[in-house]
This record gives structure tokens, sequence and C-alpha cells, in this order.
């Protein structure tokens, strides 16, 4: 007679896929074999344990060749971001380049070999470590850098024909490296940047001015930082393995946790969009965690999960619309899938998508981007060591009608609120779209720059113009005085004059006199 199933065999169920898929699927890529389940009690019993979903059978497929970018020159830099960003219109990757920083901003249908010669955004003076495309327009992407600065760069709406060295506006703040850089998800023109030096600056970009700076929360380097859904709260994992839960604009800590995970490897937090925060990082015994937690209690992880024991930094990648998350691995060969719900044990394993090539560097499509013709749901663009490489996660079915259950309404380009808004306190939900039609791209404003200030600007110029005329005055008061000591030289060079002439005769008559003797 079976037992009945327990909450407990549930999870002891999910727990016990979830360690054997992970070790059976590196084993099996070992021996050129791609099954999805290696364990007889994973393929047979399991199937009366592990909960039904609709994207347990998401299927994960890379393209063709021809429909990858070929002969890019990944950046070797030892950060650990994406090095990739995207969005419906274009994907920029970090590149090496000598003498400074640069990435390339290709159009999505660019593809197949990239020419070495072709135009790249290179205005840095250092490599780039992150960018980030503007959620609010498709033609904007910020970028930051080992130069301490951040730049922001308007696209040209059919991409780059010529190098791009000027940005639209230049952010300086930072006193070391700039490693992060993410969008305001509902307010127009707000942009954080957080450095090396641990400090985060929030940025009014239309203004250029840096808003809201937190220097004094974190001792130790930052290693991400992730807005909530309406952009009210943030939350930052750090080398000192805590996980803070941040408001920026009363600028104090609303929740913290420490040894979040104990590794000394880096982690990474995300907010999802109930309010939960979803991190990764890594045990005392180097192997891979993944965890969930409630902000007003972080004394116990809702759950928690050892996966693996490689050394790759997993870096998340979340779907609010089916809350979904993608794990991948820097330096792994695979896309681990997991669906967040309210049961336990919240934390639900789906599938595995494996390939053979490890990743450098992963870009994610907003949901506007994907083809929901093909009941596509995700699509990464993975970064090889010379090539980057689109992957379409697809959730089969045999109808072609729209699928509702898909596809709810996601976050569309439309801001919710203006920059001053949201510095003045106002929070605002995302503007949602329906995709049931496909997503039909608006036309972008232009990013336009606004420098305030125009007292400071005016006691500027007054400086500068006393700066003129100070030195006329220097000039007038030391003509006065060359003058005087002219009118002084000259008498004293007449009254010379005079001597040696008073002398002359003196001597010329001396010499009669001894004539006359001589005579």
């Amino acid at each position: 007679m079976l037992r009945p199933l327990t909450k407990e065999l549930v999870e002891l169920g999910e727990r016990h896929l979830l360690e054997c898929n992970a070790a059976f699927q590196e084993r099996s890529l070992q021996l050129g074999i791609h099954w999805t389940f290696g364990c007889v009690f994973c393929s047979e019993t399991m199937r009366r344990v592990v909960r039904q979903s609709k994207f347990r059978h998401v299927f994960g497929q890379a393209v063709k060749n021809d429909q990858c970018y070929d002969d890019i020159r990944v950046s070797r830099v030892t950060w650990d971001s994406s090095f990739c960003a995207v969005n419906p219109n274009f994907v920029a990757i970090i590149i090496e380049a000598s003498g400074g920083g640069a990435f390339l901003v290709l159009p999505l249908h660019k593809t197949g070999r990239i020419d070495k010669s072709y135009p790249t955004v290179c205005g840095h003076t250092g490599p780039v470590l992150d960018i980030d495309w503007c959620p609010h327009n498709d033609q904007v992407i910020a970028s930051g850098s080992e130069d301490c600065t951040v730049m922001v760069w308007q696209i040209p709406e059919n991409g780059l024909t010529l190098p791009l060295t000027e940005p639209v506006v230049i952010l300086e703040g930072h006193s070391k490296r700039v490693g992060i850089v993410a969008w305001h998800p509902t307010a127009h023109n707000v942009l954080l940047s957080a450095g090396c030096d641990n400090v985060i600056i929030i940025w009014n970009v239309g203004t250029g001015e840096p808003l809201i700076n937190l220097d004094d929360m974190h001792q130790d380097m930052i290693y991400n930082v992730s807005w909530n859904r309406n952009g009210s709260l943030i939350c930052t994992a750090s080398k000192d393995k805590k996980i803070r839960v941040i408001d920026p604009r009363k600028q104090e800590i609303v929740a913290e946790k420490e040894k979040a995970h104990e590794g000394a490897r880096p982690m990474r937090a995300i907010f999802l969009s109930d309010g939960n925060v979803f991190t990764t990082g890594f045990s005392r015994m180097s192997e891979r965690q993944l965890a969930l937690w409630n902000p007003k209690s972080m004394e116990e992880p809702i759950a928690l999960h050892e996966m693996d024991t490689s050394n790759g930094v997993l870096l998340p990648f979340y779907d609010p619309d089916t809350n979904i998350i993608y794990l991948c691995g820097k330096g792994d060969s695979s896309i681990r899938y997991f669906e967040i719900t309210d049961e336990s044990p919240y934390v639900h394993y789906l599938n595995t998508f494996s390939s053979k090539e490890p990743q450098r560097g992963m870009g994610f499509m907003p949901k506007r981007g994907l083809d929901v013709n093909k009941c596509e749901i995700a699509r990464f663009f993975k970064l090889h060591e010379r090539k980057c490489e689109p992957i379409i996660m697809t959730v089969p079915r045999k109808s072609d009608l729209f699928q509702d259950d898909l596809y709810p309404d996601t976050a569309g380009p439309e801001a919710s609120l203006e920059a001053e808004e949201w510095f003045d306190g106002k929070n605002a939900d995302p503007i949602l779209i329906s995709l049931k039609h496909g997503y039909i791209p608006g036309k972008n404003r232009d990013l336009k720059v606004v420098k305030k200030n125009i007292l400071d600007n005016k006691l500027a110029a007054n400086k500068k113009s006393d700066l003129i005329s100070a030195p006329k005055k220097a000039a007038d008061t030391s003509n006065t005085q060359n003058e005087a000591k002219l009118d002084e030289i000259l008498k004293e060079l007449k009254s010379l004059k005079g001597t040696i002439t008073h002398q002359d005769e003196r001597i010329s008559k001396l010499e009669q006199q001894m004539a006359k003797i001589a005579v």
C-alpha cells in the first residue's frame, strides 16, 4: 500500500530530484549523453511526488549557427557581471579593447560574423565592467567602468555606423571603479550605480546630478544591487556576507541578514515580485546554495537548497510574470530553472538546459521582446569566448492561439513616474501592456540632459570675469611702478653724464697745466 503524499515527502522528493539531476547532468555531459533524469527514483517514483506545473516541460533550444553573433572578442575582465544586455532592438556585449573600454551594440537582426572594424561605443578610458539598457527607452544604455565614471549613451535608431565616443552625460562621483549600474524600474531617468568604494549613488540622469549618496552602509565590496518591483527599495549582497534591504530615499537599512551564505565566494540577491528576496551563494563547504528570504523576518530563510560543488558564481534572472528564476553559473554549461510558489518547499526545481560550451556571460531579454506566437517564455544570449548564442525557452502547446496563462500583462516601456516625483517620495507600479497581438515598439524620445544650478553658473561666470579683470588691475599697477623706476634711472643717468662731463673738463685743464710746466 502506498504512503499518502505529505508535504514532507514532497519536499524530500524535490530535494532529491534537485541534487540527483544536477549531478547526473554533469556526468551525462562528460559522456556526451543528454538525458533529463538519471535516477530510477526520479524517473518513476517521482511521478507521484513532483507537483504538476505548466512550466515543467519548458523546452530550451539553441538557435542555428547562422543566427548567432560570431567573431566577437568577449571581455576577459575578472568581474562577475553578465557582460551582456539585451532589449527588443539591440544586444550589447562588453568586449576586449586596447587603450580603454568598449562595448558592441548590435541590432538583433545583425547576425553572422561581426567584422572587426564594426563601430563600438568607446568613450571610457578603462575597461567597461557593467552595462544596462534603460527600461523606458530602447536606445539609451548606461555603462560603468574601471575609470570610476558612469556614462549614459544614446544609440541611433538603426544602430551604429561610426564609433560612438561622446556620451549624452558623464556621471562622476565614485572614487574607485564602478562595477554595477541599474536603472529604476518605474521612474524615468533614475539610475543607480555602485562602485568598489562601497558607495551607492542614485542619479537624476536628466540633470546629471547625484541626488542620493549611500556611503556609510557597506563596509566591504558590493557584489550586486537589485530594485524591487515598484522601485521603492533596493537589496544588496556584499563581501561581508550580509544581505541588506535598504530604503534609499530615507537612507536607512530596513532589514539585514548576516552570513546569509557562509562561504567566501560572491553572493547575489534579487527582489521577487511579492517582496521576498532570492539569494545565491556558497556554503562553508563551498557548495552552491540558493535561498528565499522574507525581509520582515530574516532570522531563518523560507527555503534553503544546496546544489553542487562548482565554483562559478550563480547569476539569477527573474521573470515576474511566471515567477520563474533561471540560474546561470559563470563557467557552467547549463541553465537551471525554478518556480517560486507559496507551497512548500517554495523553490521548486523545474529542469536544466545543458550544452557543451561554458558561458562567460548571459543576457536576458525583457518579456516584450519575445515571440508569443511560438510560446517563447524566455530568451537568453549566451556569451562564449568568441561568439554570442541566443537560447530560446518555449512551453510546448498544440494550439496556435494566444496563450493567456503564459503571457499575463507585462511591464511596458512607459515610465510610471518622472525622476522628480520619485525623489519627492512617490511610488508607482510598472505600467502593464498586453502581448496578445505582439509588442509594437513606439517612438523613443531622445535623452536630453539639462544642467541645473543656474545661480552656480552665474557665480562661476562672475568669478571668471573677476579673474579676467584682476590681471588687468595688476598690470596697471605694475606699469606705474615701472615708469617710476624708469624716471629714477634716467635721472641717475643724467647725473652720471654731468659728472663725466665735469671730470673731462677737469682732466683737459690738468693736461694743459702739465704741458706748460714741461715747456
